[in-house]
């Protein structure tokens, strides 16, 4: 079946949607689209950044009790792995507002709800996965790199990681692996989690469907991530806070690129 470019594009998996050629105006347009759902309706955007923020707050609490504030630098990075999952109310309110639908509290989260008893909770293996192999990679990097090094606060942790031979190595080891993390991961769920909480199929497909996306459209859909991935870090720099803007307008700019980035089989 040809796409918009004319193209012909080959069978996709039993319910899985064709995929379009994309361009970086579809990453600004979809972006534009997510502030401006953010604008429409924003108490939910508020909430669900709220939830996520709350999130943030109590693991440094918690890390700061057990004694190893510095451990949230790490945590803080690999932590917006988790937010698309908070991100599903988003992509209702964002379905509902395109269709012209309704948009009331008790829709929206009577859908996140619903998400328990569809495919979208084995997505979550797959992220906590992934999460926990940062937070586990982290950990073995300390050792190899810092592991003589004596750090209690996440200020003397600061100090050692960028004024020591092995802070450096620790540094440059570290990102490389977990931008091919944060690469894996935003390839298998980009699409895959919308896609998830609009269709009925299975969450491989739904996988293969996301990666062949990035594939076929590396630069805007690697671009989109890039910028998903900057406005977070940044967001969580006032105490996680950012997230109460930055979250909501990318959760619904996710949804937008997902609908020009796919078209029903």
């Amino acid at each position: 079946m040809p796409n918009k470019t004319g193209e012909l594009v080959r069978d996709n998996p039993a319910g899985a949607p064709h995929i379009r050629e994309l361009s970086l105006d579809d990453v600004r347009e979809s972006l534009k689209d997510g502030w401006n759902d953010f604008k429409a309706h924003p108490g939910y955007g508020l909430f669900f950044g709220a939830i996520y923020m709350a999130g943030g707050l109590l693991i440094l609490a918690f890390l700061t009790r057990i004694g190893s504030p510095w451990m949230i630098i790490p945590l803080a990075i690999g932590f917006p792995l988790l937010g698309p999952f908070v991100a599903v109310g988003l992509y209702e309110v964002s379905r509902r507002r395109r269709m012209g639908e309704p948009i009331t509290a008790k829709g929206v989260l009577a859908q996140v709800f619903y998400q328990r008893e569809r495919q979208l909770g084995w997505m979550a293996f797959v992220v906590m996965f992934i999460f926990w192999i940062w937070v586990y990679q982290v950990r073995l990097l300390l050792a190899l790199f810092l592991g003589f090094k004596s750090f209690s606060s996440w200020d003397r942790f600061v100090d050692i990681v960028l004024s020591t031979p092995e802070g450096w190595g620790f540094l440059m080891v570290g990102t490389l692996v977990g931008a091919f993390l944060a690469t894996v991961l935003f390839s298998t769920t980009v699409i895959a989690l919308p896609m998830l909480a609009e269709r009925e199929v299975d969450f491989v497909t739904a996988m293969i469907t996301s990666i062949a996306t990035v594939v076929k459209n590396p630069l805007p859909m690697l671009g989109f991530g890039f910028i998903v991935g900057v406005c977070t870090l940044v967001a969580l720099v006032p105490v996680f806070a950012g997230l109460l803007l930055v979250l909501p307008v990318m959760g619904h700019a996710t949804w937008h690129l997902y609908r020009r980035a796919t078209s029903s089989p």
